[in-house]
């Protein structure tokens, strides 16, 4: 049998992550993603292949021994964790061992609709939920979920939960070239994520061999999606696909007007930034044009001026 333990895994945005797989076999979802890395199958509603909750606290505590310096237990599935139909059982078992260290469970959000299940997501420090479209066409297109799943719930049901949750919420947007990446698709997100109360909001595309024959978008054009949201909203460009191709120069003023329009980590700035541009960055830094801005657990840069126009607001 696969063992449902992996990893530890070092995650930049979530630290030592130990993972517990709750359909190692085989594919359990209620989706079939056209950038899914698995390969396709047909939606399913609930898990055939089910683990033992008690085999899997036997194999999480051994690996916690040999392991102790662990962030977050990562709770995922090869297809959607929350059809478990132990979750909630589990998660009482995992609080009684855990001490300090933080759950995360990575969701697709499609049974948050259902109360059982909202009601244990509320267990965990840490959610990420999957909310790749608004609009029901193009949900249908990407996601290809199983028949009896509304993209109009899924969408009240997040909103929901993000007012309730007192953990840490995380929003995962995958863009696939053609589809929601026009700017109708962008504008229906954003009108939805201005209600979600998200600690931060990852924006990427596809990394890994996609399940179908689909494109993802460059780096270059996630940037340029990040600046078409709503600046208040915690956007953060988590995906590297083709960064090797969007150095470009930018002047000082440049700089400065990239950052005004939308924060930046370093490492964006590396990838996004030439290396005259990158000097020119770290001169701005020096001279105090240019600060460090700490948000959602991220370290960005941005404009002086920016503060001060905030503090003027205030």
């Amino acid at each position: 049998m696969t063992s449902s333990i992996f990893g530890p895994v070092i995650s930049r945005r979530f630290g030592t992550s130990l993972g517990i797989d709750l359909s190692p076999e085989l594919k359990q979802c209620n989706f079939d993603c056209l950038y899914c890395e698995l390969a396709p199958s047909a939606t399913v509603n609930r898990q055939q292949s089910i683990i033992d909750p008690n085999v899997l606290m036997h194999d999480l505590q051994a690996a916690l021994e040999k392991h102790p310096n662990i962030d977050v237990i990562t709770i995922t599935a090869n297809g959607e964790p929350t059809l478990y139909p132990h979750l909630d059982e589990l998660m009482q078992k995992i609080g009684q061992i855990k001490n300090d260290t933080k759950t995360l469970i990575l969701s697709n959000s499609a049974t948050l609709t259902d109360t059982k299940v909202f009601t244990t997501l509320l267990r965990f420090e840490q959610v990420k939920l999957s909310l790749d479209a608004v609009s029901d066409n193009i949900f249908k297109k990407i996601d290809r979920p199983s028949h009896t799943i509304d993209i109009e719930e899924i969408k009240q049901s997040i909103i929901r939960f993000s007012e309730v949750y007192e953990g840490e919420l995380f929003i995962e947007i995958l863009f696939v070239k053609g589809l929601n990446d026009t700017p109708e698709e962008i504008a229906a997100l954003n009108g939805v994520l201005g209600h979600i109360n998200a600690k931060r909001i990852d924006i990427g595309s596809i990394d890994r061999p996609p399940a179908y024959p689909i494109e993802g978008i460059t780096y270059s054009e996630l940037h340029h999606i990040a600046t078409l949201f709503d600046p208040k909203l915690p956007i953060h460009i988590a995906s590297r696909h083709q960064a090797e191709n969007a150095a470009s120069s930018y002047s000082e003023d440049e700089i400065i007007n990239t950052l005004d329009k939308r924060p930046l980590t370093f490492e964006d700035i590396t990838l996004l930034f030439d290396t005259e541009s990158i000097k020119r960055f770290k001169r701005l830094v020096e001279t105090e044009k240019i600060i460090k801005n700490e948000r959602s657990g991220l370290t960005f840069y941005i404009p002086a001026e920016n503060i001060k126009r905030k503090r003027k607001k205030a």
